[in-house]
């Protein structure tokens, strides 16, 4: 009868709590990469180093996947099973890294500027003809501003001629006021010689003096000695000087009315 030796219960509890251990090992492991990541994740520098140190993360898988394969050794050791004990690859999350300017700052991507709206041939042709209407528009009121200034100019010129007129003719007035004067200072002596003579003396001279110098001396007479000289007179001559004269104050008068 074949003798089948009893196994030994103290190596297979070694190895039953050397698994154990391991995937309790794994359990914790993941965890703790799972909990880090997301920290690493949220608190992210804006640069990262392009070869990084291994983080405190990467440590602990190996240190666990080491743990691991030395227990499955002693077990395979003392049960002669063999020694290569599969790992299990823990995913690792990997930080965004994103591009910085040489002072340290983060570099914001810019946009494109959008494409400039292409003017269709219509749209041309109103903006020529605003524009072209702008410039008629321009001309024209430089040639109105223009003409503007050589009408005020012109108006400047015409109201200092008006005025030069003015004190021409007040001038003028004054020399005729003065030649009048002058006038009826050289008759007044000849009225009154005529005035101190007897009418009928008077009368005989009057009908031979012209007319214009007969005019001049009765016109400046005095209204009385006129009558007594004019009815001595030739009664042809009396009524022809009458009338004229007559005629010669009217229009003194009217002129008179007229200034």
């Amino acid at each position: 009868m074949t003798h089948i030796p009893t196994p030994r219960l103290l190596p297979l509890t070694i190895f039953a709590l050397g698994g154990l251990l391991a995937m309790k090992s794994v359990t914790l492991v993941r965890a703790a990469a799972g909990g880090a990541d997301a920290g690493a994740v949220a608190a992210a520098p804006a640069v990262a180093p392009a070869h990084a140190a291994p983080s405190p993360t990467q440590d602990a898988r190996t240190a666990a996947a080491t743990a691991t394969q030395g227990a499955a050794a002693q077990g395979a050791g003392v049960q002669g099973l063999p020694t290569q004990v599969p790992t299990t690859q823990v995913p690792t999350t990997q930080a965004p890294t994103t591009q910085a300017a040489p002072g340290g700052q983060p570099v914001v991507p810019t946009m494109p500027a959008p494409p400039a709206p292409a003017v269709s041939a219509g749209e041309r042709t109103v903006l020529l003809e605003l524009r072209r209407r702008r410039d008629e528009l321009d001309a024209r009121e430089t040639a109105v501003s223009a003409r503007e200034a050589t009408l005020a100019a012109a108006e400047l010129r015409l109201g200092a001629r008006v005025g030069e007129l003015q004190t021409l003719q007040k001038k003028l007035e004054d020399l005729e006021q003065a030649r009048e004067q002058r006038e009826d200072a050289s008759w007044q002596g000849l009225v009154k010689l005529y005035e101190t003579m007897k009418p009928r003396d008077a009368a005989t001279i009057f009908n031979d003096l012209d007319m214009p110098v007969l005019l001049g001396v009765i016109d400046r007479m005095k209204d009385a000695k006129a009558a007594t000289v004019l009815a001595a007179m030739q009664p042809d001559k009396a009524r022809e000087v009458t009338t004229r004269l007559a005629a010669l104050r009217t229009k003194r008068a009217a002129v008179a009315q007229a200034n």
